[in-house]
């Protein structure tokens, strides 16, 4: 019996829950701005997992990637929310190297 693919699954499950977290308190503290930076490690370490033998490796670094890449999209929606008071609002933020320029770009949607 090979239990891989089950085990694969349930700790995607992890990971995806864990980014729930992470995009949170990601906005909270530094802001939605950070998305270009959080998409692009996303892409590299999903990109990263092609390249790793170990099929363990490989399939946990691309579903984390992908939850990077998934989660620089719900930055924007986040802080939306927490202007709206569903989630905490934090006013002082960490911005961004080039936040100038990152705020003229649209912010990414799925």
């Amino acid at each position: 019996m090979n239990l891989f693919g089950i085990w694969i699954g349930l700790l995607t499950c992890c990971i995806i829950g864990l980014g729930f977290v992470w995009v949170i308190r990601g906005e909270r503290y530094f802001g939605y701005l950070w998305w270009p930076y959080v998409m692009g490690l996303g892409i590299l370490l999903a990109a990263g997992s092609l390249f790793l033998s170990n099929d363990w490796a490989s399939a946990l670094l691309g579903a984390f990637g992908a939850s990077l890449v998934w989660g620089s999209t719900e930055l924007k929606e986040q802080a939306v929310r927490g202007e709206l008071g569903w989630y905490p609002f934090r006013e002082r933020k960490i911005p961004p190297p080039g936040a100038e320029t990152i705020k003229k770009w649209p912010a990414p949607h799925l």
